[in-house]
């Protein structure tokens, strides 16, 4: 007995030694990787907190500009041209009002080239805003009593104190996605495009004048920084809209999106903050040289579009290394002010913990089980990267595709595992 039990004893080690050399997909595959990095965004084109730097070692807002765009020419053009800026992408509702007294609103069918109009309002009223099938749905709440208005292809909305509507200078509250933000200049216009997956949606413009309406709400920097720093801001946001004028996108009716897709506009918001609203608002008109015009980054007397971000990992990325495209005039500079705790102190070194569910989304893959950098650029960003799942599938993305899918601060990262490191340069 004492035989056979030693007997079966040795068969049930040797299994479980067998059993723990097996793979066990479950076992391998990690809750979340690790991975550290410097920077945050792109890092092409303008350093923000690299200008902050240069301005806080006294250099101008046009020196500043010279140094991230090296060739180019900071020059006066005229930029009083009326833009369309998206500031409701892709909804399904939304609303509209205004709490200033004695203001009133206009309701008008179409472009309001030639007015049609549908209603007037006064302060406290409001307009919800909705898809009728192909159109824009409208009711109106006046004293508390809703009417349901005939849909409509285009809806303009014009309110007092305005370039399009005369009278008391009032401020239109926009709401929709759980957010409202105020706009004080222009008028909005409304229509439904189509989306390919989404179907009908609303998509709403602010229509604004670049040289101030629009700049006065562009909310990129604190606007505590040095007083240079704003104005290289003003002057690289004024560039940055120039090149896309003209340049309608049919998928948000505009010129340029409100958000980090093209730069922030916070509408009114920006120059309504307490004290320093006013001080964003003078660095702005600080760069206009005219009534009608103000420092544009310039190559062959043309604006460029002037890239900017928050920070780098120690020196700006190309164009080329982010986007594969060259645009000829995004040049990699030094930067040591982004990798400076003083003054960068959440992106000078950062550390992010990537779950399962993300890794694995990012790569199209049901699980990762190894993340490994194959290639670097020459300004230290990831080129190339590969994920592994539990079954030995291997996909590879750029560094910059795996960034914006894994919501990394920037493309300047490593893994925080040494043991999981693997560089190929």
């Amino acid at each position: 007995m004492k035989r056979l039990s030693r007997h079966r004893l040795v068969v049930a080690l040797c299994a479980t030694l067998f059993a723990s050399f097996l793979p066990s997909a479950q076992a391998d595959i990690p809750n979340q990787i690790s991975f550290i990095g410097k920077g945050y965004g792109h890092g092409v084109g303008m350093s923000q907190y690299g200008a902050r730097g240069l301005a806080l070692r006294g250099d101008t807002a046009t020196a500043i500009m010279n140094y991230f765009f090296p060739g180019s020419e900071v020059l006066p053009l005229t930029d009083d041209q009326i833009l369309r800026i998206n500031v409701g992408h892709q909804l399904t509702s939304a609303s509209v009002k205004s709490d200033t007294p004695g203001m009133n609103m206009q309701l008008l069918i179409g472009d309001g080239i030639e007015p049609q109009f549908i209603s007037v309002l006064a302060a406290k009223d409001s307009v919800k805003l909705s898809v009728v099938n192909q159109q824009v749905g409208i009711t109106t709440n006046q004293v508390g009593i809703s009417t349901i208005h005939t849909p409509v292809e285009k809806l303009t909305i014009r309110w007092s104190g305005t370039r399009y509507l005369a009278g008391n200078d009032s401020i239109l509250s926009l709401t929709h996605s759980k957010k409202t933000v105020k706009y004080r200049y222009g008028q909005m216009q409304v229509k439904v495009v189509k989306d390919a997956k989404l179907g009908n949606r609303l998509e709403i413009v602010n229509q604004v004048r670049l040289h101030d309406e629009y700049l006065w709400g562009i909310g990129e920097v604190p606007s505590a920084w040095p007083a240079a720093a704003l104005e290289a801001q003003a002057i690289a946001s004024r560039s940055y809209a120039m090149s896309k004028v003209g340049k309608i996108q049919k998928s948000c009716d505009c010129e340029l999106y409100s958000s980090i897709s093209d730069q922030n506009f916070a509408g009114y918001s920006k120059e309504a903050e307490p004290r320093w609203g006013l001080v964003w608002k003078a660095a702005v008109n600080r760069t206009a040289t005219s009534e009608t015009t103000g420092l544009t980054v310039t190559r062959n007397l043309l604006p460029i579009r002037t890239y900017f971000g928050s920070s780098t990992g120690g020196v700006t990325e190309t164009s080329k290394n982010a986007w594969g495209t060259d645009v000829g005039y995004t040049f990699s500079v030094p930067d040591p002010w982004s990798i400076d705790p003083k003054l960068n102190p959440t992106f000078a070194k950062w550390k992010r913990d990537i779950a399962q569910s993300t890794l694995a989304a990012a790569f199209s893959l049901p699980d990762v089980v190894a993340v490994r950098i194959l290639t670097l650029n020459e300004t230290g960003t990831v080129k190339l990267v590969e994920g592994r799942s539990s079954a030995g599938k291997k996909v590879k993305l750029s560094g910059e595709a795996f960034r914006s899918r894994s919501k990394l601060p920037s493309t300047w990262f490593s893994l925080a595992s040494e043991e999981l490191v693997s560089v190929q340069n």
